[in-house]
């Protein structure tokens, strides 16, 4: 017998677990928000399967995948309490989504960076089970088993996520209009035009910043047209000068990269409906920016 056939194996064990890979930092990305914190659960998840007792295993990926649900709901309730003692606003990390446009999963879902900012208001076992239901199509059976509870209440879990988001996002545009709306942004975010700013901007706006602490970023959100085109004049002359723009794509929209002598300085993403930007999401944290360059670049 082939190392490879043999159920008990580390050749098998490994290669069950490559093929779940995806899927798993899949589950374990949108449920936390951190791909850092993503590819640790990953790796903890590998070391339990090593562990295991891997003949009494009828299906790897399923039980890779409870295992990674369950591990990560865990790390999103002790990360709940660092984040809210992060310094100024938190967005999630932004990955790198060209080759794998649904990072793992059956459907696109839950990964603009939009949604997994809501998502973080959500308690983590909702947050699960919304992930596991519109990403990666789980039936409501197989959610009740990995959250341990009843099929009813699985899809209690997902009507209540869904309808947080219903309420709190509006039917985002096309990608094409999208990226036309970022464009217009950028050219009038760069040149300082508070005119062009409030043509694009809804009235109830809201800018984030994550920077961590690390850089100047604001440190409280900003919110409304007025209050965001002003803040947005006044920052252009100490921002711009000297950057170059990296028109990219995050979570599977289009972004902007803004460069300062040869470094990433700010990731741009926004959330537009067809009222115009609904959301600016700047990240600018060194930490979460260092890791999508990479990927981008690698």
């Amino acid at each position: 017998m082939r190392a490879a056939d043999d159920p008990h194996s580390l050749e098998r064990a490994t290669e069950e677990f490559l093929g779940a890979r995806p899927q798993l930092f899949g589950i374990a990305y949108r449920v936390l928000g951190s791909a850092v914190e993503a590819e640790g659960i990953v790796q903890e998840a590998w070391l339990r399967w090593q562990g295991t007792d891997r003949s009494a295993v009828r299906e790897p990926a399923a039980f890779l995948a409870t295992v990674t649900t369950r591990l990560a709901i865990n790390l999103a309730r002790s990360a709940r309490v660092r984040r809210e003692s992060y310094t100024g606003p938190w967005l999630p990390e932004p990955v790198d989504t060209r080759t794998d446009p649904q990072l793992g999963a059956e459907r696109a879902e839950a990964l603009d960076l939009a949604v997994l900012f809501l998502l973080e208001k959500l308690n983590p076992v909702e947050r699960a089970a919304y992930v596991l239901r519109e990403a990666f199509d789980y039936p409501y059976e197989r959610i009740a088993d990995i959250l341990e509870t009843s099929g009813a209440h699985a899809r209690q879990l997902v009507s209540r996520a869904r309808k947080h988001l219903s309420a709190e996002r509006r039917e985002p545009v096309s990608s094409a209009d999208h990226r036309r709306l970022l464009e217009v942004f950028l050219a009038a975010a760069r040149s300082g035009r508070l005119s062009a700013l409030e043509d694009v901007l809804t009235a109830d706006v809201v800018s984030h910043s994550d920077g961590g602490g690390v850089r100047g970023a604001s440190r409280i959100p900003v919110a409304g047209r007025p209050q965001v085109s002003r803040y947005l004049v006044a920052f252009a002359p100490r921002f711009w000068p000297g950057t170059e723009v990296r028109r990219v794509e995050a979570n599977g929209r289009p972004a902007a990269l803004v460069m300062a002598g040869g470094r990433a300085v700010a990731l741009l993403s926004v959330d537009a409906s067809a009222r115009g930007i609904e959301h600016l999401m700047w990240v600018m944290n060194p930490a979460k920016l260092a890791p999508y360059v990479d990927a981008l670049d690698g």
